[in-house]
């Protein structure tokens, strides 16, 4: 019994010291990652960035949609059915080709019944000016004569329209697009039939606010980018302005063209339009250097601490993004050294080990802060 209290007591002894020197263990540890000012945390290896001034330009953004220099629906003026359909799906078609037929039966014996009328007149009023002119017949007679051959001509003419108006052409040379019109479809007045593009240059309207009127003008040049070609820029100019500011909005309406080799840009694609007007030097740095917090921007200032590093947390204000670097409009000064990248893995006051970096405007990295 002795034995068994004895071995009891031995095990929760031990039991109490491995306790006591685990929390021992605990206290006397450094948090693992952090380290302040006068601490020993660990040092985390950083690139840098050297803060110093780059050229900006200063521009006017703003959003439009594409379209094509000439874009209409093609619609009929009348009620009938489609005897034939002249195009397919994405074709160019030339200014005057034919692209749909509608049935003229009607139309057509009209237009014959209308060149007999004239025929007859014709000869009515040739033989009757002969016998005015012999004195044999009145002179009144053969004018009436006249003014029937005048109107059976002008009901020739419209024969031919109604006729015409069965036949629908391009008004211009572009790109048709999808139709689901085939020949037995009856068509409606109004109904669209199928969309043509001029796509050799592309137009964008955009609003601008009043305060940039003064750095508007037409012949001025314009870069846009679009959602679809992402890696590239179209340059084109400004070649109307509204003649109007909309009293609502305080914005005028400028329209920019674009030329448009291989038809990249298709319309109703969604345009970012850029218009430069002016440069100017700032301080900058990486984008990747600077942590945004809510609407709050942060950069880590490499300071010396001791005979090595530590990362600061600053919070700047910021300026235009252009080229990968964000102008530092406060809270750096020129020189200063940052954190280049990495910054998930920094904390205000960390310890920081620099192997490298880079300086804003391409120039060679620094190697060493201080």
């Amino acid at each position: 019994m002795i034995r068994r209290h004895f071995f009891l007591f031995a095990a929760a002894t031990l039991l109490v010291l491995m306790l006591v020197g685990g929390g021992i263990k605990l206290a006397t540890a450094e948090p693992k990652g952090k380290g302040g000012p006068g601490g020993a945390g660990r040092a985390a290896a950083v690139s840098q960035a050297v803060v110093a001034g780059r050229p900006f330009a200063d521009s006017i953004e703003a959003l439009g949609v594409a379209k094509g220099r000439e874009s209409v629906t093609i619609t009929s003026s009348t009620s009938e059915l489609v005897t034939a359909v002249r195009f397919h799906d994405g074709q160019k078609v030339a200014r005057g080709q034919i692209l749909v037929e509608l049935k003229a039966g009607e139309e057509d014996a009209g237009l014959i019944e209308a060149q007999a009328r004239l025929a007859q007149a014709e000869r009515d009023y040739a033989r009757w000016k002969t016998l005015a002119d012999q004195g044999v017949a009145p002179r009144a007679t053969a004018e009436q004569y006249r003014s029937a051959l005048e109107t059976a001509r002008a009901g020739v003419e419209a024969a031919r329209a109604r006729k015409l108006d069965r036949v629908i052409r391009a008004p211009f040379s572009g790109v048709v697009g999808l139709t689901d019109v085939a020949p037995g479809a009856l068509i409606s007045p109004g109904a669209p039939i199928v969309t043509l593009d001029d796509l050799t240059m592309v137009r964008v309207d955009f609003k601008v606010p009043d305060r940039y009127v003064p750095v508007l003008a037409e012949g001025a040049p314009i870069i846009a980018r679009a959602d679809a070609w992402p890696t590239e820029s179209f340059s084109g100019r400004i070649a109307r302005l509204d003649s109007r500011i909309d009293a609502t909005t305080r914005a005028i309406t400028a329209r920019a063209e674009f030329a448009n080799p291989g038809g990249r840009i298709k319309p109703g694609m969604l345009m970012r339009v850029s218009i430069a007007h002016g440069a100017r030097q700032g301080l900058a740095v990486p984008e990747a250097a600077v942590q945004f917090e809510g609407d709050q921007a942060f950069v880590f200032v490499i300071t010396p601490r001791g005979e090595g590093f530590s990362a600061r947390k600053q919070a700047v204000q910021t300026g235009a993004t252009e080229g990968g670097f964000v102008e530092i409009t406060g809270g750096l000064r020129a020189g200063e050294k940052v954190v280049a990248d990495g910054l998930n893995r920094i904390q205000d006051g960390q310890p920081v080990k620099v192997g490298g970096g880079r300086r804003p405007g391409g120039a060679a990295p620094a190697r060493k802060a201080g």
